[in-house]
Formats: C-alpha cells, structure tokens, sequence
C-alpha cells in the first residue's frame, strides 16, 4: 500500500485553536514565571545586536533599564535598540514562531543574538493580564506605535507620539498572583543571575550601577592575582557555599567552545548528597541554571559557571538538547575539575587542605571514578577510621604494613580487638572506603585485611600449635557459644584479650537482603548480584567465637577444667559474661543479655570467694 499523501482534492487544513495555543505556551511552556522576565530582556539584548548590525554607525549607547512600580503592579522592560515598524509588529511581535532574530542570525552568522524559536514573547502573558509595548524604529524615527494585548489571542496596533529615541518599552500588567514581581529589590536579585553575562548593561529602577557589573575573570586581561580574580566572581555568583576555590574551564581542541568557572564549594558532602550547582548561559543569557547532570556524579561538591554558543536549548530555553555538543561539554566539565584539583594541590597547599577535610568522603568516591585522581588523592585524601580520620599510608604505617578495615557498620568485638592490638580500623561501611583501601593496596602492594571475611579472619586468627580435643572443644563451646555461634580455637594477639565474636558479614548481608521488604529497598541488579555473592553460606553461624589459645586466662581455665576443678565452670561463665558485655559495649548485645551477663559476674565473683573461704 502507498504511504503518499491522497489526491489534493481530499486534503484539508489543520484547524489551531489560537487561544488554547497561545494558553498552553505562555502558561505551560516555563516552568516559572521569572523567565518571562528573562526572555524579554533577551529581547532587548538582541534588539541592541540588531541595531548594531544594520545601523553600524549609530552613536546611541545601548542599555536595557527594568523598572517597576508596586502600586500599579507593572514591569517596564526598556531598551534603545532597534525598535519596530508596524509591519514588523505584525509579522514578528504577533506572529507565533516567526523570530525577526532567528533570521537575522541565518542571514549575518551572528552568534551574538540569542533568539531562537520567536515564542518568548509569549511568555509575557504568563505573568501579565495585559501587554503594552511601545515602540520606535531606528528607521522610522518619527513614528511611535502601541501594541497592546489581553491574553495574547487578540492585539490592536495604534499609532502614538515617537519615543525621544529609537528603541521598545514593554509593559506588563501583572497578575494579581505575580503582583511580587513588581519589586526593584526582587528583580535586582533576579536579573543579577540572569544577566550577570550579557555585554550590555542592565540597569534596575534610576540605578546608577548595572546589576551585571561584575567582572568576569575569563572575558578580559586581569591585573594582579588571577586566582582572587576568580574567587571574587565565583563568591559573588555562588548562592549556597562559599568558595575554597576556583578554576578555569577551557575551550577543548576538537571538543566544546565552552568558557567558565568552577569551584569547590565549602558545603559538607556524603556519597547521598548532590550538591552540584552549574548555570549554562548561551551567547550570555542564563538558559539553565541547574545543569547538574553536565558535571560527573561523583563532583557532588563543585559549584560554577560556563558559556557556550553552540549548546542547543529546547524550545523553552530552560533546559539543554543532550547531543554532541553537551556530551563533548561533559568531558570537559571533568577534565577541568581534575586539572582544577590538580592545579589547587600544587598551587594553593591551603585551600587543599580544607578540600582534604571538607570534602574527604566525596573524594574517596570520586578517586575510584577517576584514575588521574586516584592519582592524586592516594596517600592525601583522610579515611575514617576507629582512631579519626586517617591518609590510607598512616593506617598502614600503624598496622605494621597492612591495612584493617572492619565490614560491618557496629565496632563491637572488632574495635576493641583493634584497641587491644593498638591499630586503628578503617570504617568499610562508610561510603567509599573499602573499595578504595582495597585500590590502595593492590598499587601500594600491601596487605588488607578485611575483618569479618573468610580471608581477613584467616589473618588475624591463627590456628593453634596443636588442635584442642573435641570433647574440650565441645565443653568450650556449650560454656562460652550463644546461639548461632561457632567456636573456633586459635592464637592472636594481645595475649590478654581471651577471647573475640566476631560477626559473619556474609550471613548478615544473606539475612538483609532475604527480608521480606529487600525487593522495595534495594535495584533488581544489586539484588541479583547480592544474592550470587551469599549463595556460599546458609547463614546458620551469625558470628565466630574466637578463643584465645595464648591468652593465659584460657590456659589456666583449660588446666582447671582437665584436673576436674570445680571452679572451671564458674571461670567459663565469668568469660562468657565479658563476653555478652563486650558485645553490649559494640552495639551486638540486647539489654536483657547485658543484664544476664553483669548477674553472671556477681554470681562468679560470690562463688570463688566462697570456694576460696
């Protein structure tokens, strides 16, 4: 069957319904009315450009002036750019998607205008009842018209006096909802975001000062220290955090045009925070102030600024198209932020220092992305661990050339082994860590032992000189073993410490995720792999006895209980009540256990005094 059109004579005409067009567009098409104000000013900025192209040797200082007036709930948006004819009143101004600037661009390549797809004068009528623009062409300067409009479906064009000089004045009559538009205070803060870029300066009410007058560092030659240069804008545009640093972002060969700023925000970071905080302005108007996903996932912590005339906007210039020119944008963006980082640590020790504590965990995160920055961050970046924050070569240097990190997210029998040995763990619950202590060790060749693991328990616990008799194994087990404990005789160090539970984080993980609301809380994918990982175990022994061989306590208990003593039961119960205490101070004991174990003390102490009587 042919896919072509029928004959012409069935053809018929597309009806629009023009109100509920124009209703959806101003209405829907943004999604706040501040854009309204962006895209008239906008409009402005390109009607200066246009003057410049077609009257080059006009003497008139451009400039764009918003004034507002609260009682009368309006907003004047002025310019002395080019101004309007009636005929292009009537064919630009009034006519939905045909752009007098999107022309001129295809006619003159002028990346200077920002205009694109003729729809934000629309957006006026998301704020205001009524429009009013007044105008005066720079070609007619002796004629003055008056476009005035309700809604936007319908307009009358009327001939006024001439404006003293050549330009537009667009009022808006605002909605009584968008009646707080109306304030100098609001639309300074306002239009200094919006147009903090634009070459021409935009003045609110009688100021004298522009709100973007703020230097640019990457637009011009700066005089004396380029990196305070940098933090003066960077401290000026950031709205949450305050700088502890800054840093270009290039043109990249082959890749992007885009120009900026980034810095490292002083704002605490987790591995769940996204604190990332970019503005995207083309050709110098702001198109999407919260460009988040340009920057990589991991630079949770970074703030900035960038320009780029070829980024493409979607038709309500919030928001950018995701094609080659913002993925070759995302590489860039990375690169500088490494190069940025690179550059603080070798240039600027102080501010490093600050980022090290500041933003520690995140950077844990971001080395393990990033080979360049795994690079750099190696032996800088602190790791938490039972004895503070810690470079991954002080944990080593303390652990004797290894590196301990505990699994599980409770200190418990783990920590106070480590109190006793004197070495600090490392937190492997905390974002980050153990996957990049685990990198550590592979470059730095060193050991990790991993407690809690098969082959981290296998480090630490060594197997006794000669095995234990079963039935002083079994004894051992029925006096000091809770449920779902497996006694296993060994030798570790510090003597003094008689024994150790450890907990199996293998049967732990097999118990999270086979609860019955795993399935809500964790991805189908990690799920799956989490399930592979447990399938080795049953999860019938939640945590390992290790007792002490070379501890004298123990070899005094064993001697006691082979010559048929008949305190070797009540010394075993005193061990199994430290036992449950260490596991109550660790956070792995509930109250009516450390309740039983301190009247197990009690009891002990009663009945070796007695005995001793």
């Amino acid at each position: 069957m042919s896919q072509g059109l029928p004959p012409a004579d069935n053809l018929r005409t597309t009806e629009v319904d023009l109100g509920g067009l124009v209703s959806v567009l101003a209405t829907h098409l943004y999604s706040t009315p501040l854009v309204a104000l962006r895209e008239l000013v906008q409009n402005a900025h390109d009607s200066h450009t246009r003057r410049r192209l077609e009257d080059p040797q006009s003497t008139a200082a451009p400039l764009i002036r918003v004034r507002a007036d609260s009682a009368r709930r309006t907003v004047v948006i002025e310019d002395t750019g080019a101004g309007l004819t009636e005929p292009e009143i009537h064919a630009y101004l009034a006519t939905v998607g045909t752009g007098y600037t999107r022309m001129l661009r295809d006619l003159t390549g002028n990346q200077e205008l920002i205009g694109a797809f003729g729809l934000g004068f629309l957006s006026a009528f998301s704020v205001a009842d009524q429009v009013t623009v007044t105008t005066t062409s720079h070609r007619e300067p002796a004629l003055g018209h008056r476009y005035r409009s309700r809604g936007g479906e319908q307009y009358s064009v009327e001939p006024c006096e001439p404006r003293p000089a050549p330009g537009t004045a667009v009022e808006l009559l605002l909605k009584t909802e968008h009646g707080h538009l109306a304030d100098e205070d609001a639309l300074r803060e306002v239009l200094g975001r919006y147009c903090v870029l634009l070459p021409i300066p935009v003045f609110v009410g009688d100021a004298e000062r522009p709100v973007n007058d703020v230097p640019v560092p990457w637009r011009q030659d700066v005089d004396g220290d380029l990196h305070a240069a940098r933090m003066r804008f960077a401290s000026a545009f950031g709205r949450r955090f305050e700088p502890l640093t800054a840093f270009p972002v290039t043109p990249a060969e082959g890749g992007t045009d885009a120009v900026g700023l980034l810095w490292v925000q002083d704002g605490g970071t987790y591995g769940s925070t996204d604190n990332r905080d970019l503005a995207v302005y083309l050709r110098g108007m702001l198109l999407a102030d919260d460009a988040r996903d340009l920057l990589p996932g991991w630079a949770g912590f970074i703030g900035g600024v960038v320009e780029s005339s070829r980024l493409t906007p979607t038709a309500s210039r919030e928001d950018l198209q995701r094609d080659e020119h913002y993925r070759a944008l995302q590489k860039a963006l990375a690169d500088a932020v490494v190069d940025g980082l690179y550059e603080t640590a070798r240039l600027h020790p102080a501010a490093w220092r600050r980022i090290l504590a500041r933003h520690g965990q995140d950077l844990l995160g971001a080395a393990l992305c990033d080979d360049r920055l795994f690079t750099l961050l190696a032996d800088d970046v602190p790791v938490p661990t039972s004895q503070g924050d810690l470079t991954a070569g002080a944990l080593r240097a303390a652990g004797r050339g290894a590196l301990h990190v505990a699994l599980g997210s409770g200190g418990g029998f783990e920590e106070m082994l480590y109190r006793a040995m004197q070495v600090p763990i490392a937190r492997g619950d905390r974002y980050a860590v153990l996957p990049f202590l685990r990198r550590y060790a592979q470059l730095k060749d060193c050991r990790i032992v991993e407690l809690g693991s098969t082959q981290g328990n296998r480090e630490l616990f060594r197997d006794p000189a000669e095995p234990l008799p079963a039935e002083e194994t079994a004894w051992l087990a029925a006096a000091l073993a809770g449920d779902g404990e497996e006694l296993v005789p060994a030798r570790f160090d510090p003597p003094g410490l008689p024994l150790v539970l450890v907990p199996d984080r293998e049967a732990e993980l097999k118990a999270r995720i086979e609860d019955d609301q795993a399935d809500a809380r964790i991805p189908s994918a990690a799920l799956r792999l989490a399930r592979a990982f447990t399938a080795r175990t049953d999860g019938t022994v939640k945590a390992r006895l290790y007792l002490n061989l070379a501890s004298p306590a123990v070899q005094d208990l064993l001697t006691a209980y082979r010559a048929g003593h008949t305190g070797s039961a009540t010394a075993a119960g005193l061990l199994r009540s430290l036992k449950m205490i260490m596991a109550a101070a660790g956070g792995g004991s509930a109250d009516g256990d450390l309740t039983a174990a301190l009247a197990g003390i009690g009891t002990a102490v009663s009945a070796l005094t007695w005995s001793g009587a």
